[in-house]
């Protein structure tokens, strides 16, 4: 994970804990809540490694209960070892797979979070956050009337909040940061959707940061 994704995801975590009626940076610790994003970051990373492990062992116990019970094991003689079988691959087995991978996908987030840190770079992934996170605050009007504009008259506070934040953060770069491209705001934007959202939002993002893309990125 390069600085920049890091510091995407820990200001989508920092947007989570600021008050909605902040309307000054001077009226909140955003250093503060940084920091605290990452405890949190780390401490989310653990529950849902343990969240990977738990449907693991539920799956190694399928795999082990069905084995042992399956017609070529119940008719065997009893001194012969258990005989390995197919293991139909049911929806109900391909959700805890998939719950178990993205419980794992998420902790790679605090592991990358920790390595930066362990080469210096973490405070240039606090000063990027900081950059969109008082960005933000000090044009939160201008931004959320892009997202209202775009996104078909929904009002912007009965967005799912991490859809929300995920598009107040790229459209926050669209409109006020310069060196970074607009198709980078983007699939960052559509990327993070997809690690953090539900399956359908990384299409709704994509096509309203598109939307407000096509102007150009002006203040």
């Amino acid at each position: 994970m390069n600085r920049r994704r890091a510091a995407r995801e820990l200001a989508l975590i920092t947007f989570s804990q600021i008050k909605k009626t902040v309307k000054k940076t001077e009226e909140v610790d955003i250093s503060e809540i940084i920091q605290k994003s990452i405890e949190i970051l780390t401490g989310e990373a653990e529950n849902n490694l343990n969240s990977a492990v738990k449907e693991l062992v539920k799956i190694r116990e399928f795999v082990q209960d069905y084995e042992f019970e399956h017609p070529d094991n119940v008719e065997k003689p009893y001194e012969k070892a258990t005989v390995p079988v197919r293991i139909p691959m049911t929806s109900d087995m391909q959700g805890r797979i998939d719950e178990a991978l993205n419980s794992a996908d998420k902790t790679y987030s605090a592991i990358d979070m920790i390595r930066l840190a362990s080469m210096g770079e973490i405070d240039a992934v606090k000063e990027y956050t900081v950059k969109i996170v008082t960005t933000f605050i000090e044009n939160k009007d201008k931004i959320d009337n892009e997202i209202k504009e775009h996104s078909k008259g929904w009002d912007v506070e009965r967005l799912v909040k991490i859809d929300r934040d995920i598009l107040r953060i790229a459209i926050t770069e669209l409109l006020f940061f310069e060196d970074v491209p607009a198709s980078v705001s983007i699939d960052e934007a559509v990327e993070i959707a997809k690690k953090y959202s539900e399956p359908e939002s990384s299409k709704f993002i994509n096509g309203i940061l598109g939307q407000v893309a096509k102007p150009g990125k002006t203040p």
